[in-house]
C-alpha cells in the first residue's frame, strides 16, 4: 500500500477532509471507523488488484464517519415524521415508489454480489444509488422556487455549508492525487467525485436563486418603520392650539 510522499501534502489532506466533515455533518466516530476498516479487507484487495497496489485507498476517516453519521440522522428525521403531527402533509406515491425500487434493487444487487464476493462492484452500485437520490433530492427544491419567484422560507445558510463541504471534498482529493503523482482516486471512487459535483452544481444553482434571481424585498422594513411611526402618534392632541377657547359674557 503507497504511503505519503510530502508530508505537509498529507496534513492538508487531512484538514481539507475534516473540514468537509465538520461542514457537512460536525460529528467523528474514531472507534466504529476503526472497527469498520479491520472487518472489511476483502474490498480493499479488489481496489488493489484493479488499480494498482502501488494506490491509495480513496476513502479517507472523514468518509466512513459523514455516512455514519448522516445515516443517524436522516433515521432521527423519518421518526419525527411519524411521531409529530403533520396536519395535511403526506408522502408521495412517487417518494414511496422511487424509494421501494431503490431498496429492491440494492437488495436484488446484494444477492447477487454474495456468491462471488464481489464487494467492489458493490459498492460502486451503492455509489450510484448515493449519486442518483442526491439528484432526486435537490430537484424539487429548485423547481419549486423557480415556480414561485422565491427562496423564501428556505435556508440558506444549510447550502452555504454543503458548498463549503463540497469544495473541501474536492481539495482532499486534489491534495492526495497531487503527492501520488495519480488521479485514480477520482475514478476509482466515482460515487465520491460525482456526489460533490453534483452538490456544487445544485449548491450554485440555489445561490444563484436566493442572491441574484429571486432577492428578498426591502420594502418590508421600511413599511413597518411607517407603521411603528403611526403607532407612536398620540390618540389624542394634547397642544394648546387645538384647546377649546373660553367664551366672553
Amino acid at each position: 500500500m503507497a504511503s505519503w510522499n510530502s508530508f505537509p501534502l498529507e496534513i492538508t489532506y487531512q484538514t481539507l477532509g475534516w473540514l468537509a466533515f465538520v461542514s457537512w455533518s460536525i460529528s467523528f466516530y474514531p472507534q466504529v471507523i476503526l472497527n469498520f476498516r479491520r472487518k472489511s479487507p476483502a474490498a480493499q484487495q479488489q481496489y488493489f488488484e484493479k488499480y494498482g497496489h502501488e494506490q491509495m485507498i480513496p476513502v479517507a476517516a472523514n468518509d466512513v464517519a459523514f455516512s455514519i453519521h448522516a445515516v443517524v440522522l436522516t433515521a432521527i428525521t423519518l421518526f419525527q415524521v411519524f411521531i409529530y403531527e403533520r396536519g395535511t402533509q403526506t408522502i408521495s406515491k412517487i417518494s414511496i415508489g422511487i424509494v421501494s425500487v431503490v431498496w429492491l434493487f440494492a437488495a436484488v444487487c446484494v444477492f447477487v454480489a454474495l456468491p462471488s464476493h464481489s464487494w467492489l462492484w458493490l459498492i460502486s452500485i451503492f455509489n450510484f444509488i448515493q449519486v442518483s437520490m442526491t439528484v432526486i433530492k435537490y430537484i424539487p427544491q429548485a423547481v419549486m422556487n423557480f415556480m414561485r419567484k422565491s427562496t423564501e422560507g428556505f435556508s440558506i445558510g444549510n447550502i452555504l455549508l454543503d458548498f463549503t463541504g463540497g469544495v473541501a471534498n474536492y481539495g482532499q482529493m486534489a491534495t492526495q492525487s497531487i503527492d501520488q503523482n495519480s488521479w485514480v482516486n477520482f475514478y476509482g471512487n466515482i460515487g465520491k467525485t460525482l456526489l460533490s459535483l453534483v452538490s456544487i452544481f445544485f449548491d450554485i444553482l440555489f445561490m444563484v436563486q436566493h442572491y441574484i434571481l429571486y432577492r428578498p424585498k426591502k420594502t418590508s422594513g421600511i413599511n413597518e418603520k411607517a407603521m411603528d411611526k403611526g403607532n407612536n402618534d398620540p390618540l389624542i392632541d394634547s397642544s394648546d392650539d387645538h384647546q377649546p377657547q373660553a367664551s366672553n359674557v
